[in-house]
């Protein structure tokens, strides 16, 4: 399913350190640290993180698909993580962490389960703007945030959540609403894997979001927030044969440095084509 790895050599400078939320110690970004070095303004697919190739393949993430914008990431030391958590998970799982961000309510809660040890919202409050740079076990977590703009605009209301973790970087877009700018990108970093909605309509159009892709040369592409029939469809035509698609049958798709495959690829997990009305 999977292609060889291309392995880079660099040499770095220097490494890139995020902003933290309040108490939150600086942890190092080593996405941040390989697309800066770079210097480029597209960033490379397949570069080699700190972790040295011939230790890669100790450090699986597997990442199952929960519905709608939920994702559920898994590191190396097995802390699980779930992306716009709206409270529920398939299976009886208790997540490490969460993220949430607030366009709708299937993308939040305002009762996560009490034995979530870790939730990140991704949004201020009183003014504030929501930034967290935390370890969570094996897990880096950290945000970017954008303007909400459905309804009532709200400035960096909505966020991307970057997962560093066995060498991989992981992006999820969130409730996108907007094209990304220098700022952002430079922000973002480096992604091996990032998770889109392609709705087409609530959030990015698909004509905007290829180009986003283009920029980020992901080497993996999970569709999410579907919400019609024709939405999928419609995102895989837009993104044209320079994608391939793959179907994958099992539950977890598992991912490492040395499996990614040679070019930016789609893959759908079980239940990513669903879309219940309740979903916005």
């Amino acid at each position: 399913m999977f292609g060889r790895v291309i392995t880079v050599s660099l040499v770095l400078a220097s490494i890139c350190f995020v902003a933290p939320s309040a108490g939150a110690q600086n942890i190092p970004s080593t996405c941040l640290a390989v697309a800066q070095n770079l210097q480029s303004p597209q960033l490379p697919v397949h570069f080699a993180s700190f972790v040295q190739p011939a230790q890669a393949n100790k450090y699986n993430v597997s990442i199952s698909f929960q519905g709608h914008s939920t994702y559920l990431i898994e590191s190396p030391q097995g802390i699980t993580v779930a992306t716009d958590f709206a409270g529920w998970l398939t299976g009886n799982i208790i997540p490490t962490a969460v993220t949430m961000n607030r366009a709708h309510a299937s993308h939040y809660t305002d009762f996560p389960n009490p034995k979530i040890k870790h939730v990140f919202r991704g949004w201020g409050t009183n003014g504030d703007i929501a930034r967290y740079s935390e370890m969570v076990g094996d897990v880096l977590v950290r945000n970017v945030t954008t303007d909400m703009l459905r309804f009532n605009p709200v400035p960096d209301g909505n966020s991307i959540f970057i997962f560093e973790t066995g060498g991989l970087c992981i992006g999820h877009l969130g409730h996108l609403h907007h094209k990304l700018s220098e700022d952002h990108y430079a922000k973002i970093g480096r992604l091996d894997v990032v998770m889109v909605p392609v709705d087409n309509g609530l959030t990015l159009n698909h004509v905007s979001l290829k180009e986003l892709l283009k920029r980020v040369r992901s080497s993996i592409i999970l569709p999410m927030h579907v919400r019609s029939a024709g939405a999928l469809p419609g995102f895989l035509r837009q993104m044209g044969a320079e994608y391939p698609v793959q179907m994958v049958s099992k539950n977890k798709l598992v991912l490492s440095l040395r499996n990614l495959p040679k070019q930016p690829t789609i893959f759908l997990l079980p239940g990513v084509s669903s879309f219940p009305t309740y979903d916005e």
